[in-house]
């Protein structure tokens, strides 16, 4: 190991107490607020305020009559906005959040899960996706009459992991009924976080009926075998996406062996799989995971994509290191010099205010997001605008 990583690794020891649990061991019940000592201040927390707000706005009035968000046959994207505008924690968008739900609710199926049916294509429902990200907004919506839906979908989730001792083994896909087997480290971190928020559900489950939960060990080496490790050169510590889907390309490691290139929103979604699969801040995956973050830490792409799924990026970033309780982050030396420092001298990066600042800048006069980059939806506004607006909730305090 190297001088600079030997620094970075000291410094992460510094910043991560090796005492203190994640937050995602002791978050707020789903639908409630951060506390008020967690709300964060200051000018780039009250900019990113006035940003949800303008969000919270512009999504507000792209409302579909049903209630749903961007493209109706992916109730997912619906749900993302749904969870923007609980994030806003306006009282005015309650309406909102109500239809929201509704429509969510209208695409429950009977086998539990939470998507819309595709006739003639099987797998074109995008299931598990879909049910992932419901599952999760619904958690936040505060709404009464959800407990038989959660439980239902937590059991369609638990079924849509795939067994066998394959590369795909203990992951999840887009849809348990696609015609060809398949998992990725994105769907599988969308279930991860949507079982693990909704676990308390099960105490409400009626006596005598069995307890839905994936198999926690399995998903936790699927998203292993995805995380890059020694001899793995500029990809070390970083997450690649799927074995059937390099995504930022291959390069080759010690002894010809061919690397899945590591890349940004990938690495986060890594990281939040590690943190929902309990690993402790000592843990050296975690501890490698951080190190690539510190190595590659920027704002102007997603880095080993360039501008595709930025606005994920942002909000993928948010979340895990918000649920990791992280607040800084080792600065690498990526201004070449040898003790890792910025050159204003500063040896961590303050993410939160970093990426308050960087989105609200982003925002348009109306309040909307958008990419030029259209790859993975992102050409959809409303979708981006969501993405943003979670992403500067959880950035300030406001959701945890």
């Amino acid at each position: 190991m190297n001088s600079n990583k030997l620094l970075a690794c000291a410094t992460l020891v510094s910043i991560l107490p090796l005492t203190h649990a994640f937050a995602a061991d002791d978050a707020a019940a789903p639908g409630q607020s951060a506390p008020a000592e967690r709300v964060v201040e200051g000018e780039s927390a009250a900019a990113a305020r006035e940003a949800v707000a303008k969000a919270a706005a512009y999504i507000a009035a792209a409302q579909h009559e049903d209630g749903s968000f961007s493209n109706r046959r992916f109730p997912g994207l619906t749900a993302i906005s749904l969870w923007a505008l609980v994030g806003s924690a306006d009282a005015k968008y309650d309406e909102a959040i109500r239809k929201a739900g509704d429509f969510i609710l209208s695409c429950v199926q009977d086998d539990g899960g939470i998507y819309v049916r595709v006739p003639g294509r099987a797998g074109g429902g995008l299931s598990t996706y879909n049910t992932a990200l419901c599952l999760t907004a619904l958690s936040f919506s505060g709404r009464k009459d959800i407990d038989r839906v959660v439980l239902n979908a937590r059991t369609f989730l638990a079924s849509s992991q795939l067994e066998g001792d394959d590369a795909f083994a203990g992951g999840f896909g887009y849809d348990k009924s696609a015609p060809k087997r398949y998992a990725d480290l994105n769907n599988t971190a969308f279930v991860i976080e949507a079982m693990r928020r909704t676990q308390h559900f099960e105490d409400r489950r009626p006596a005598g009926e069995k307890k839905a939960d994936i198999d926690w060990a399995a998903a936790l080496a699927f998203a292993e075998s995805l995380h890059n490790g020694q001899g793995t050169g500029d990809s070390e510590g970083g997450f690649a996406y799927s074995p059937a889907d390099a995504k930022a390309g291959t390069a080759e490691g010690e002894g010809g062996k061919v690397v899945l290139r590591s890349y940004g929103s990938i690495t986060y979604s890594g990281l939040l799989s590690l943190v929902y699969c309990r690993l402790d801040r000592t843990d050296p995956r975690v501890r490698s995971t951080i190190d690539w973050v510190s190595r590659h830490w920027t704002l102007e792409e997603n880095p080993g994509v360039g501008d595709q799924g930025l606005y994920f990026f942002y909000d993928i970033i948010s979340r895990a290191l918000s649920v990791a309780g992280i607040d800084e982050i080792p600065r690498a030396s990526a201004n070449g010099d040898e003790t890792g420092a910025a050159k204003d001298g500063a040896a961590t990066v303050d993410w939160r205010g970093e990426l308050m600042a960087k989105v609200a800048s982003l925002q348009k006069p109306d309040g909307s997001f958008v990419n030029r980059n259209g790859r993975f939806w992102e050409n959809d506004p409303v979708l981006c605008t969501a993405y943003s607006a979670v992403s500067l909730a959880f950035a300030a305090g406001l959701m945890r």
